[in-house]
């Protein structure tokens, strides 16, 4: 009997490593919008302020916080359903919609896009006021369905002082404490500081204390030429300001809901 020749052949597995997935992190700031009932008076004070100031929420994320637009609930009164029906003539059983507490998001979002102004999330907002093509829930600047993390600590308020002056265009971004710019802001800089803000040059630009806020920051100037003034998201542009003060040292402040200024001399 014959037998044939065996042969044998290695067979070679090749594997591939797949490239890691690159992840970055990203941080950013936004504008906290707060509408308040009536929407129409609140949207003329808006249209106002972008009037005065148009690039205040260009290219600007910003969040809305609807916690002003919640109804309170009525007043429980002494006469019983019977007695209130018979004075208005009404069914006791019938009860008002449910709907008429309940903000119309939609038409307030649809008039924010009008202008131009982008919501990137929804703050203190009833599920129930929401629809699942809105943006989304926010709880604390995070997706209102998430578990909140633990209270990290506070960090330590500091200050940050700028040797040169601030040049047009260029932002200047401190939560954590005051600001003080040894030389001047030009027109079209900006200063956001969650503590105060000293300026021992002209201000001639925007200037925003009390970020986070803080109610007790003050913003200081030896010459008082601003475009935009801001404390604890309270605003006053360069055409609501006092003209006597152009020119001077002037201290601003936050007294209940109004912003105050005055000359330091």
């Amino acid at each position: 009997m014959g037998l044939g020749n065996n042969s044998s052949s290695t067979v070679t597995s090749t594997s591939h490593t797949r490239p890691s997935l690159p992840l970055r992190g990203r941080s950013f700031r936004a504008l906290v919008l707060a509408p308040e009932r009536p929407l129409d008076d609140w949207f003329a004070q808006l249209d106002a302020l972008v009037l005065r100031s148009p690039t205040l929420f260009a290219e600007r994320p910003v969040i809305l916080d609807v916690a002003g637009l919640a109804q309170p609930a009525p007043a429980p009164s002494a006469a019983g359903p019977e007695e209130q029906a018979g004075e208005t003539g009404a069914d006791p059983d019938a009860t008002a919609p449910a709907e008429a507490a309940t903000p119309d998001l939609s038409r307030l979002l649809a008039e924010l896009d009008r202008r131009g102004i982008r919501i990137m999330g929804i703050e203190k907002a009833d599920p129930g006021w929401t629809t699942p093509a809105m943006p989304p829930r926010l709880s604390g600047g995070r997706p209102a369905e998430m578990a909140p993390p633990p209270e990290p600590e506070k960090p330590k308020l500091s200050s940050l002082v700028l040797e040169t002056p601030l040049r047009s265009g260029q932002t200047i971004y401190h939560p954590d404490g005051d600001v003080t710019v040894m030389g001047s802001v030009s027109s079209g800089a900006e200063i956001l500081a969650g503590g105060s803000i000293h300026v021992y040059g002209a201000l001639r630009g925007r200037a925003i204390a009390g970020a986070g806020g803080n109610r007790g920051a003050r913003i200081y100037c030896r010459k008082f030429q601003p475009e935009l003034l801001g404390i604890d998201g309270l605003f006053r542009t360069a055409e609501t300001t006092d003209p006597g003060l152009r020119g001077k040292p002037v201290q601003v402040w936050l007294e209940r809901d109004a912003i105050r200024m005055a000359a330091l001399d």
